[in-house]
């Protein structure tokens, strides 16, 4: 999994998953890392932790400092990029030497964030301005802000697609189920591709909630009810999954896939569709260019379902930027994390979705504007319930288990039926509500 991959393991997992952190945290509960007024007057040295150890790498990172170095010529930015960024900054916060800018760690508890980190100032201002507030928010103040956002959807090979008789979107599972049909009939290609064996890509079925119901309240809706219930987005999401394996149009074996080889094996058609985030069109399109085939095959379609004549397709934060409320220099490092957020053309650069409202879509996501599908801003307000609830009940939405044994289940190396199975699914999360009190 190279680097840009693993924002995607860890694109909503970064905002949605969370277990403990027994670290020694701040004592300066509550304080501020306020915008400078003058940027001539900020000054000081800062450390960036970072899990974009390419984009120190190359060089990146480097020519972002010197460019915001022409509007904070007194602050000296330097990087320390961590290869096994969660493992490493879980140790460091153990300690009060955790940088003074750095990525919110999935294992910290949202409602701690203020043991941690300085908060950037009230939501009911920066939520005018950027996307993802609430991800970050405790007792109305926020302590983090994403640099970029992606949309989950099928990463898929138009000219394979096309060769199978199919130019529209499916815009139900059983039309995009009777697609794949096809791909396998009219072409040679393995119609979905599980990626099985690298395991995080199964995780990103989960980011398809709210996506079936366009309802900005999904989250919500998990702390609240049996996610697998009839009609809710998890079960249509985990019956299409199962539908697709159940009926042979996957990898012969799923337990040998590759990611890094699937790349290239879609970009020429060996491989038609995978369900991933829209973070991986640029890697998909590298990899095309690389094989020596056409970039322009790779696509990107939402979720098959509508409502109300209109595809709809939820936007989620990648790692949060944050504070360390140690920082000696807090003001440096705020000046950081909002002209890394606002001027630095990081989101752009990534061809992802910008956090500043009213920034239009890249280019890589003109299909979806053009098919006026409806972005949804989940609420995170009931994100920490979710966490708990998840974490007690020992389901693992974010994780790959339960699906790789969805999988299993569905190409009969484990029994049961898919009743069951999601119906053990609720009883273990709605046993899991009631004990944490949800």
């Amino acid at each position: 999994m190279n680097h840009r991959t693993k924002i995607a393991g860890s694109l909503l997992a970064a905002a949605l998953l969370a277990a403990g952190c027994t670290g020694s945290g701040g004592t300066s509960k509550g304080a501020d890392a306020e915008a400078p007024d003058d940027p001539a007057k900020v000054s000081g040295t800062i450390t960036v932790l970072t899990h974009r150890t390419d984009l120190v790498q190359d060089g990146t990172m480097k020519k972002y400092a010197a460019e915001f170095n022409k509007t904070y010529p007194k602050v000296e930015v330097e990087f320390d990029a961590l290869t096994d960024y969660e493992g490493e900054v879980k140790i460091r916060m153990n300690t009060e030497n955790y940088g003074d800018v750095l990525m919110i760690p999935a294992v910290i508890k949202k409602n701690d964030y203020p043991r941690f980190f300085a908060s950037l100032g009230a939501e009911t201002d920066r939520a005018k301005k950027y996307l993802f507030t609430d991800f970050t928010t405790v007792d109305g103040k926020v302590y983090g802000q994403s640099p970029m956002g992606a949309l989950p959807g099928f990463l898929y090979n138009k000219r394979v697609w096309k060769d199978a008789g199919i130019t529209d979107w499916p815009t139900t599972p059983a039309e995009f189920v009777a697609g794949l049909k096809a791909v396998k009939a009219k072409t040679d290609a393995i119609p979905y591709y599980t990626n099985f064996k690298d395991m995080w890509p199964l995780t990103q079925w989960t980011y398809m909630d709210g996506a079936v119901s366009c309802d900005p309240q999904a989250t919500s809706r998990l702390a609240g009810g049996d996610p697998w219930a009839k009609g809710e987005d998890l079960r249509v999401a985990d019956t299409l999954l199962y539908d697709i394996v159940r009926g042979g149009l996957i990898e012969k074996d799923p337990t040998t896939t590759n990611w890094e080889a699937s790349k290239p094996k879609l970009a020429k058609g060996d491989i038609a569709t995978m369900w991933l985030g829209s973070w991986a069109i640029t890697q998909f399109r590298a990899a095309a260019k690389q094989a020596g085939a056409n970039p322009d095959d790779i696509g990107f379609m939402p979720f098959p379902a509508q409502r109300d004549g209109r595809f709809c397709a939820t936007m989620s934060p990648d790692y949060n930027q944050a504070v360390n409320i140690n920082s000696d220099h807090k003001a440096a490092a705020r000046a950081w994390v909002d002209w890394f957020t606002d001027k630095s053309g990081y989101a752009a650069d990534n061809l992802t979705v910008s956090p500043v409202k009213g920034t239009p879509l890249p280019e890589v996501l003109q299909p979806y504007e053009d098919a006026d599908v409806q972005l949804i801003e989940l609420d995170d307000a009931k994100g920490a319930e979710v966490k708990e609830i998840d974490n007690e009940s020992e389901v693992g939405l974010w994780k790959p288990d339960y699906r790789q044994d969805l999988v299993d289940l569905a190409r009969g190396a484990r029994k049961g039926s898919l009743d069951d199975f999601l119906g053990d699914l609720g009883k273990r999360w709605e046993e899991a509500r009631k004990s944490t009190g949800s």
